[in-house]
Formats: structure tokens, sequence, C-alpha cells
């Protein structure tokens, strides 16, 4: 049977991490203050459950859903084979069409937290100035979470690389070649181009030559779950959960760092490596419990997982003025800003989700007046319904 004529069935495994990713960037965007800072203003001691918290969320970062995108484009090339062009045009209208979108609506939106919190002069020279402009389009800088579609659409301009990695699972391991070479260059290009217009966009190249690696084991981990899926469980979980476990004690480490210090840790290299190979153990261990009784729920709130990474500043905003100025203590902002923010980000998407003027802006519906397409790379149809790979394949 060939590849692409496989059948099809839902796997409720990769729902279930693009759920918990988008929902852990909320929560990673919760448990910081309204400037994005570990609550400086506050004792060490009330800082100790919001950073805990962010300990957890941190293991599904936004490389988390870079590889899972990677992942799913992969294999449905499997399914359905395409020109290297027609793909790179289905993902620019599928990415950058909403990107764009929402591009405008955050450079607006912002003048509202803006001005509330007293930094309306410096929004509105953004909004008048080219280069801010050039970099809200390019890097995605104009919020907080939109560099990841730039980034995810130029890390699709290298997908046949990451095919070589399918077909050949030892490539996966260059991932560890790339987070080196990006945690030594992201120092050099701090040390000597801080204050300079170039600074944001050698970062950002470097980060997307580096997230190659992270597209590199996506392949990878799709060519050895397609071959060795019946008994992955068996042969990948016990050391994967081993390291984890391992990886987690240097979070806990850089963690209380700070705890102590009410700043960022980027110090600590240990708490580095952790950070950026938790996404990727995440992918595998899920990987090798797919045949585990999922929630079959899952499968219908995972197609909302985008909307909610791209809408839910729309409510942290408004919540973080409310709280502005009240004698809160940390962990009772985060749970507030939790508490209000998912549950009213879930109904603005479910509701927009049944907009088709607008549903597109948010990866469930056809573009506006182009042909109908089905879904999106992070979409209710292309989500997680996966061709059955040959059993016992090797």
């Amino acid at each position: 049977m060939a590849t692409a004529d496989l059948p099809t069935e839902r796997h409720v495994w990769i729902d279930a991490l693009r759920l918990f990713a988008g929902l852990s960037m909320v929560g990673l965007h919760a448990t910081a203050d309204a400037y994005g800072q570990p609550f400086p203003d506050y004792d060490a001691t009330q800082r100790i459950a919001p950073m805990l918290l962010r300990a957890v969320l941190y293991t599904a970062r936004t490389e988390l859903f870079l590889m899972i995108s990677i992942f799913l484009l992969l294999m449905s090339l499997d399914r359905k084979p395409r020109p290297y062009a027609s793909v790179i045009g289905e993902q620019s209208r599928r990415l950058l069409i909403p990107f764009l979108f929402w591009t405008v609506f955050y450079a607006f939106y912002g003048l509202i937290k803006a001005n509330a919190l007293g930094y309306l002069q410096a929004e509105l020279a953004r909004l008048t100035s080219l280069s801010d402009w050039i970099a809200f389009l390019l890097l995605g800088q104009v919020k907080y979470h939109m560099h990841f579609i730039p980034t995810l659409f130029a890390l699709v301009l290298f997908y046949p690389m990451f095919l070589c990695a399918k077909r050949a699972p030892v490539f996966g391991g260059v991932v560890l070649i790339c987070l080196l070479m990006k945690q030594h260059l992201d120092a050099y290009i701090y040390a000597n181009f801080w204050g300079t217009e170039a600074l944001a966009y050698l970062v950002r190249a470097v980060k997307v030559l580096s997230y190659c690696g992270y597209g590199l084991a996506a392949g990878a981990v799709l060519g050895l779950w397609q071959r060795h899926r019946d008994d992955a469980r068996d042969i990948w979980l016990p050391p994967l959960l081993l390291v984890a476990g391992l990886l987690f004690i240097f979070k806990l480490i850089s963690i209380e760092t700070v705890i102590v210090t009410g700043a960022w840790n980027f110090t600590y290299s240990p708490g580095y490596w952790a950070d950026f190979l938790m996404p990727l153990l995440l992918l595998i261990i899920c990987a090798s419990l797919w045949q585990s009784n999922w929630p079959q729920k899952i499968s219908d709130m995972a197609p909302y997982s985008f909307g909610i990474y791209l809408c839910h500043p729309i409510f942290l905003d408004l919540v973080e003025i409310l709280l502005a100025g009240r004698a809160l203590a940390p962990m009772t902002q985060v749970l507030i800003e939790l508490a209000t923010v998912v549950p009213l980000t879930a109904m603005f998407v479910v509701a927009v989700s049944r907009m088709p003027a607008f549903a597109w802006s948010i990866g469930l519906g056809p573009l506006p007046k182009t042909p109908h397409w089905q879904g999106t790379l992070l979409g209710r149809k292309s989500g997680s319904r996966l061709p059955q790979p040959k059993r016992n394949q090797k």
C-alpha cells in the first residue's frame, strides 16, 4: 500500500499536545507581571508559587507548537505529496494572511493597555515608525506572542531537509548542535550588538537557523514512530521519563535564582538545556503513549488551540489593567488571570470559529475571496488525522 493511500485515524495524543501547548502559553504569560517580569516588586516568598507553576508550564514552549506543526506537515506530505512551490504557496496563505490581520489588530489594540499603564506616547511612537512596522511584519514584534507565525513560516521553507531526517532519523541529533550554536551565538550577538536595530534581526536569524534542529528532530520522531510505534512505549518511555526528571531538576535550580533575585535567569547553562530540550521530550513521550486511553473530548477542543494562542492577549491585557495598582499577591494575580482569561478566550475563539467572515483568522475557515480549503496547518482538518504507517516497518 502506498504511503499516500494509507487509511487515516484520529490521533488524540497529538491533539493533547496541541491543546497543552496552547493553554501553556496562556499560563506562561499569566505567571509574569504586566511588564513581562517575574514580580520583582514583591518578596521572594511570594514568587515561589507562580514560578513553580511557570516551571511546569514552560515544558511546553512555543518550540513544541513548532515541532507539532512540522510533524503534521511532513505527515500530510506522506498522504498527499506536493511540489515545493505548492506547499510554500499554501502555507503562505494559511499563515501569513492571518498574521497580517492580527498584526494590524494588536498594533492598535495595544494602545488600550499602554494608556492605562502610562506608556501611551511610546506606543504611539511605534505606530508612526517605519522601522517598527518592518519589525512588526518581519519579526512579529507587535505583541509578545506574534513571533511564532513568521518563525514557523521560515522553518517551513526548510521542510525538504526535515524529510531527510524522517528517512534517516539519525539527523534528528543535529538539534543538539543547533541548540549549542544558538546558546553561543546569542551571547555573542547580545554582547556586540546591544542597542542597535540589527540586534533583533540577528537574534531571529540565529533562532530560525537553530530551530531547523527542531524540524529535523520532528522529522526523526515521525520516522521512528512510523517504524516502531507498536513497541515505542516499552523502548522509549522509561529512559525518557528519567531524562525528563533530571532536566526538570535543572529547571528548578534555575527557577530558584529567579525567585531569589526577581529577575529572569539567562546565565545558567543547564537551565538553558532543560528549557529547550523539554518540548522535544514531551513530543517523544506522548508519541510513545499514543495507544493510551486519551480522552476523546481532547480532539473536540484541540482545533481551538491556535486561536487561544492568538487571542489570549486580548483578555490578558484587560485583566492586567484591572489588577494594576492593586495590592494582590503574585499567585493571587496569576489565579485571577487564569480563571478569567482562559474561559473568556475559549468562548471568544468558539464564537469567532462560527463566523464565516472571521473564522479564517484563527485557522478554522476558508480565507476570504479564495477557493475553499479545509483547515490550516494548526486548524481543524489538518490536526491529527494521520495516515497509518505499515505495521512493523523496518
